[in-house]
This record gives structure tokens, sequence and C-alpha cells, in this order.
């Protein structure tokens, strides 16, 4: 164990320790300090009479307020000092008392007042050493050093305490930072599986309604093709829940045996033919995806938004545009990918009130993006994102 761990305890004691129980032992010392030269006289001395314990009382007996009111203490033992050092003439042999003032003040007060008690300081030694006789020049040394070493202390105890402090607040800061950043990440996720089953569910619910709808009419004309259709439905539902699944199961804690569905990968730009036609076969919506350019790689992230734009873009032509044709292109430039999805029906896709157009705003600007909706050049409705690559996403983030 080393020196400094072995003490660590003490220091934590001392630090927490009541200040006027601790002060109040520092004037004990002290007074018991300078009692012992008159205690113990040298030879040719004065021994310790009433008055001049007083006087030494009082310059200990002031350090027991410090700490509440330093520059009243410190005056009091600056006025105490010099009648004692005057009065038991030569003076003491150590200034316990002003050594103690002088490191409290240059830890506690001001410059200005730090600095006018450390001058008075080393003038009221220099003049009270005048009436001491048979003085020797290092004495004046051993005095105004000592002064000067307290007062260099407590200026080294200002500047740590200032340095803990400023510590301190910036830990608070960052855990602040810390709990701030938390939060927002976990915003952040829940809007995003938000989204996300907003996405899913609309897009399978969709089909599935759809697919019903027709049911009836399929079973008397064509019963094979109603099977099916049915079969068409089931398969919806079924994609769904296991979408759902993956995305709940981030909600909860890792099981031992691993979750398959959880560790599925989340669709991305090779699922998009898949499901433009697997639109075309439920609904009779005619879907083309085009692509011009040459293909860049995106982040996971960018990818599932592609996929999940062109799925809740599709899905709000299915509920409500009433088109019969639907294009999506996807163009590859140095920087960026846009996405285009247009159709030909009535132009308003997404009734009052509806998330989804807020839902690919939301994305494109969670990937550094941005998204154009509205009408299209030859009617319909045109969904526009531009997305960055995986190499300029995060200079688009900022």
């Amino acid at each position: 164990m080393s020196l400094r761990s072995a003490f660590a305890p003490v220091v934590v004691r001392w630090r927490t320790a009541n200040p006027y129980a601790l002060d109040t032992a520092l004037a004990a010392l002290v007074l018991f300090a300078v009692s012992l030269q008159w205690l113990f006289p040298d030879e040719g001395d004065d021994r310790l009479t009433w008055q001049g314990w007083l006087l030494g009382a009082a310059t200990a007996v002031p350090l027991v307020w410090r700490r509440r009111t330093p520059c009243a203490a410190a005056w009091a033992v600056s006025v105490a000092t010099p009648a004692q050092a005057l009065y038991h003439a030569p003076p003491p042999d150590v200034m316990y008392g002003g050594m103690v003032v002088l490191y409290t003040m240059a830890a506690r007060v001001g410059p200005r007042q730090r600095r006018l008690m450390l001058t008075g300081w080393i003038v009221g030694v220099v003049v009270t050493m005048q009436h001491q006789a048979d003085k020797e020049p290092f004495e004046y040394a051993f005095h105004l050093m000592g002064l000067v070493c307290a007062y260099a202390l407590g200026m080294l105890a200002r500047v740590q305490r200032a340095y803990t402090t400023e510590l301190e607040d910036r830990a608070r800061r960052l855990e602040r930072e810390r709990a701030a950043d938390t939060a927002r990440a976990r915003a952040e996720e829940r809007s995003r599986i938000a989204r996300d089953m907003h996405d899913i569910l609309a897009h399978a619910v969709s089909l599935m309604v759809v697919q019903a709808e027709a049911g009836p009419v399929v079973v008397r004309k064509d019963p094979e093709r109603a099977e099916a259709t049915f079969d068409t439905i089931a398969a919806t539902g079924r994609d769904a829940m296991a979408q759902l699944r993956r995305i709940l199961g981030v909600l909860k804690e890792e099981r031992p045996d691993g979750d398959v569905a959880r560790r599925l990968p989340q669709p991305g730009l090779a699922a998009l033919p898949l499901l433009i036609g697997q639109v075309r076969d439920s609904t009779g919506l005619h879907t083309e995806l085009r692509t011009t350019g040459v293909p860049r790689p995106l982040s996971s992230d960018t990818e599932v938004a592609v996929y999940r734009v062109v799925q809740e873009a599709l899905t709000n032509t299915v509920k409500h545009a009433r088109a019969s044709r639907a294009v999506v292109e996807l163009d590859w430039a140095e920087d960026r990918v846009t996405l285009t999805m247009t159709d030909d029906g009535r132009g308003a896709p997404t009734p009052v009130g509806g998330h989804g157009l807020v839902g690919i705003r939301e994305r494109a600007a969670a990937c550094g993006g941005s998204a154009e909706t509205g009408s299209g050049p030859d009617g319909g409705f045109r969904v526009v994102v531009r997305l960055p690559v995986a190499a300029d996403r995060e200079g688009a983030l900022g």
C-alpha cells in the first residue's frame, strides 16, 4: 500500500470535518506554540505574564473565525502581534498567527485585500524588529520568508480549489450533456420505431384490404385465383409480423438462445424489386422500377430509408390516389442518390392529418437528405427524396 493511499482516508475525514472544530483546534495549537516561548524562556528572557498570555491569546483566538470572517480575523491578529512583540521584547520567535492569517487571506479573499495584508505584515515585521536588541540579519530573512511562504501556500491552495471546482463543474456539465444525449437518442429511437411500425402496418394492411375487397368477386368468378389471393393475404400478414417482431425485438433484452427474427437484416435496396412486385401482384397497380447512373454504396440506415420511403409512397398511392400506374426511379450521382416516385392518380395520396409524408421527410432529414412532395408535371402525385451517399453522409449531417 502506498503512502498516499494510506493517508487518503485521513485527508477525506479532514476535509469533511466541521470547519469550526478544525479552526478551534488550530487556534489552540497556535496559542500553545506562542506560549512555549514564555513558558520555557531562554536565558535572559522574561517569563510569561498574564498580560503577555492575553496578547498571545489575541493572536490565536481570532483564528476560530478565519473562514467565516477572514478579514476581521486577520486585522485582529495583525494588531495583536505587534503589541505582543513590543510588550515582550524581543518579539516571538515565530509569528504563527501571522502566517495562518496570511495563508487564509491568500486563499479566500480578493487580490486587493490580500496584497494589502501581505504588504502590511512585511512592513510591520521590519519596523517591529527595529526595536529588537542584538538583532541578526538572518532573523529578518527568517521572518520575512515565513510570511511569504505562508502567502504562497495560500495562493497554491486557492488555485487548487479553483481547479477542483472547475473539474467538478465540468463533470456536472458532462453528466448533463450525457443525460441529454441519452434522452435525445431514446427519442430518436422511439421516433424511428414509430415510423417503421407505421410504414410496415400501413403497407401490409393496405395490401390486405385491397385483396380482401376483391376476394368475394374473385371467389365467384375464378375460384383458383381466389385461393392465390388469400395466400397473398396470408403471406403479406406473415411478412408484416416478421418485420414487426424484428423492430420490437430491439426493445427487449437479448435472450440466451438468440432470436433469429431479431437478427434478420433490415430491408434495403436489394429488396426494392420484391416490394414493387408484391404491390403489383397484390393490387393490380402497374409499378415499375427504373435506375439511372452508377450505383454507389449507401450506409445501412440510408438503404433502409430508401426502402421505407418507397414502401410508404406506394402505400399512399394504393390507399388514396386511385392510380393505375406508379414509377419508382433511382438516379445515382457522384455525391447523392435521388429517389423519385410518381403516379397518375388524383394527386392527393395522403389525407389531411396523415403521417405518411411527415415520416418521409423525417427519414430523409435523419440521413442528411431532403424530401419534396407535390403534384407531378403530368398530374398525379410525386415524391422526390435526395439522400447523400456513404462518403458524403457525415458532411451532410453536419
